[in-house]
């Protein structure tokens, strides 16, 4: 493809801001899980959730990555914010407050 037919597309996603991707590690019966995926939803942000009781390999990864075996985890744009750290959290996805 060459450089003028990808110009076009560039050029509007340099003028709308992107949410960056948010995906959210949890278990069915954690908590902490649950309010961290509420506030999200409450800022109306869109994530992906990961059940790591259901998904082995998910769970092996995060631990890889993160060295931490709790939940939750959101991970912000690539970046594992461990635990609901709501200033964290708001720091990443740029929530003003």
């Amino acid at each position: 493809m060459s450089a003028a037919a990808q110009a076009p597309s560039a050029k509007r996603a340099e003028g709308a801001k992107r949410q960056p991707r948010v995906v959210v590690f949890s278990t069915p019966t954690c908590p902490w899980c649950e309010r961290a995926k509420a506030y999200l939803r409450q800022q109306k942000v869109a994530f992906r959730e990961v059940d790591v009781s259901r998904d082995q390999a998910a769970a092996r990864d995060l631990v890889r990555r993160t060295g931490q075996m709790g939940v939750p985890v959101v991970e912000i744009g690539g970046k594992p914010v461990v635990g609901f750290d709501r200033a964290k959290i708001d720091r990443l996805l740029g929530l003003g407050h």
